[in-house]
């Protein structure tokens, strides 16, 4: 592979903003273009940035045109909770966005598109425990459908005009660079700022409602070694399950009262209750194992001490 230059877009959210870090580290910030529809905050500031919308077909597709990107990360999307406010708009965005971008990698010829899918393509009568990477997957949320439908287009897009086309199934993604974005698991994110800060939290979620998670170096890893695998190692063109670990919100409070102990957690469950409950409660990634070398590095001790070791610094930096 030679020299590439790296198209993020949507690069403003939880995932967005650490993975444009880890694609500086692997092929340096000058060949690495962060995009979002609203101002760089933060750590992106210190890249290349710019101001794009990928729903402006023309300008997006003018964009990609002149920049000659050999890889696009397509990271917009309405999340699940805030999706169930907007449907029409989360549509549009999560489905047609992605259409967009598989157009232009046609079009265009870019070598590699990474599109991710979620835990939410899953639904009620899914396998809960161990849910495996093929199996029953009826979605109740239109961010989860849209999850569906663009596993089955980014299938199709590689099958009929060769597009190297990778994803993954994320479980709920924690970290602390980014506040909560609108998803069903952003409380396990929410909960490390109030307990800095306020030194308790009020959880929508019920005490033991088990759900797979992942810390945000885990994930930025996983699809940084997706991406670089060679491309005869990727069977799977829908989308990997992916996983580190499962916990509930007791467990994870416990977690932090070992770091903070005067913090206290409540609950008062809302409608996400019900998004939570249709979701898996652990995830079998041993095809991601097998196919590619996927392996975790961080389980919920590791990644509680790191978090409020290193959150207090960020939150006074930025």
């Amino acid at each position: 592979m030679g020299k590439q230059k790296i198209l993020v877009i949507g690069a403003g959210g939880q995932l967005g903003s650490e993975l444009t870090q880890g694609l500086w580290r692997l092929h340096g910030k000058e060949n690495v273009v962060a995009t979002d529809i609203k101002d760089a905050e933060g750590i992106l500031a210190e890249g290349n940035f710019e101001i794009l919308d990928v729903l402006k077909r023309d300008a997006f597709t003018s964009f990609i045109q002149k920049n000659k990107f050999t890889q696009v990360y397509h990271l917009a999307a309405v999340l699940s909770a805030t999706g169930e406010k907007n449907p029409g708009f989360a549509w549009h965005l999560n489905m047609d966005g992605l259409l967009y971008v598989l157009d232009a990698a046609v079009e265009y010829k870019i070598e590699k598109v990474y599109w991710p899918s979620s835990i939410a393509a899953f639904g009620p009568t899914t396998p809960k425990q161990n849910t495996p990477q093929d199996t029953v997957m009826d979605p109740t949320t239109v961010y989860g459908i849209s999850k569906q439908a663009g596993e089955r287009w980014c299938q199709w897009y590689h099958e009929k005009h060769g597009v190297d086309v990778r994803s993954l199934r994320y479980p709920g993604l924690i970290g602390y660079k980014t506040k909560p974005g609108g998803g069903t698991t952003d409380y396990a994110v929410d909960i490390f700022f109030q307990a800095l800060s306020e030194k308790k939290y009020e959880c929508f979620l019920k005490p033991d409602t088990y759900l797979p998670m992942m810390y945000m170096d885990d994930a930025v890893k996983a699809t940084l070694d997706l991406m670089e695998a060679p491309a005869e190692k990727i069977h799977v063109r829908s989308s990997y399950n992916i996983s580190a670990m499962s916990f509930c919100p007791e467990e994870i409070s416990a977690e932090i009262k070992k770091h903070i102990p005067d913090f206290n957690i409540t609950y008062k469950a809302d409608f996400r209750q019900a998004i939570a409950d249709s979701w898996p409660r652990s995830i079998d990634d041993s095809r991601a194992r097998a196919d590619w070398g996927w392996q975790h590095r961080f389980g919920l001790p590791e990644m509680a001490a790191d978090i409020l070791k290193n959150l207090p610094e960020y939150l006074a930096a930025y």
